[in-house]
């Protein structure tokens, strides 16, 4: 799995032109003091531009955690003011955990958690994240998903994608699983901006399956297909890699 994600990174950050090196207290790369790993100098979108990432845990929870040179959270995507077409802004922690971890099918694809904010729609039916008693209208607010990733050369030349789920099949799903079709679920953990940072903590029923797992830390762009149809989302812009090759070199606790 990390050898798929790895090789299917590599052609996106040199055939779109797009990625950038994440930049900050750590210019060499590799481990920093402060856990997790640093990643190289460059890039210029502050607020995507990934100074480190690590996860930790302690008891039954993991706390996923990046720092960017900038303000995290500070950009947002643009209004579409529709589905079709509609920009997503993330941050994301792909992992070399199985999807079965948290409620999909093993095997599924490289499952990741991400951070992200989608003015357009609301992925969360389950949460109110503005406490205004709709339970539709939060997806310009930052919140939290697990999603399966794989490749689609619809996509674009090795690209990624949120994996569809095809026309009358019934993988295993996550109980909080929102109802698109595709491999999303929103558990409702809420991410904390403080500065730089962004972080989320999450419970595990299993938290011995982190033992030793890789992860990396990516900040991207994801966009609605046009017709609202499969692939139904993309990955579009790979803004930065923690790692510069996404080659998972995390690992947690470390």
């Amino acid at each position: 799995m990390r050898r798929t994600l790895q090789t299917i990174a590599l052609v996106i950050l040199t055939s779109t032109g797009t990625a950038c090196a994440g930049g900050g207290h750590d210019q060499s790369g590799g481990h920093d003091h402060s856990g997790g790993f640093a990643a190289p100098s460059g890039g210029d979108t502050p607020a995507f531009d990934i100074i480190h990432t690590r996860i930790t845990t302690k008891g039954n929870r993991a706390t996923f955690h990046m720092a960017v040179t900038g303000t995290a959270g500070a950009v947002l995507p643009k209004k579409a003011g529709q589905l079709a077409g509609a920009s997503v802004y993330s941050y994301v922690w792909p992992t070399s955990l199985d999807p079965a971890t948290v409620g999909f099918e093993a095997g599924a694809g490289i499952l990741a958690f991400a951070v992200t904010i989608h003015p357009d729609f609301d992925d969360t039916p389950l949460f109110d994240e503005s406490a205004d008693g709709d339970l539709g209208n939060d997806g310009g607010r930052w919140h939290s998903h697990w999603v399966v990733l794989g490749p689609d050369k619809t996509c674009g030349p090795a690209a990624l994608k949120v994996i569809d789920i095809p026309k009358d099949t019934k993988p295993a799903l996550p109980a909080t699983w929102p109802g698109l079709p595709i491999l999303i679920d929103s558990p409702g953990w809420t991410p904390v901006f403080s500065a730089e940072a962004v972080e989320v903590t999450v419970p595990f029923a299993n938290i011995g399956a982190l033992k030793g797992a890789h992860f990396d830390g990516v900040a991207a762009g994801l966009r609605v297909n046009q017709s609202v149809h499969a692939p139904l989302l993309c990955v579009i812009d790979l803004f930065d890699a923690a790692s510069g090759d996404l080659s998972l070199p995390g690992v947690v606790n470390e």
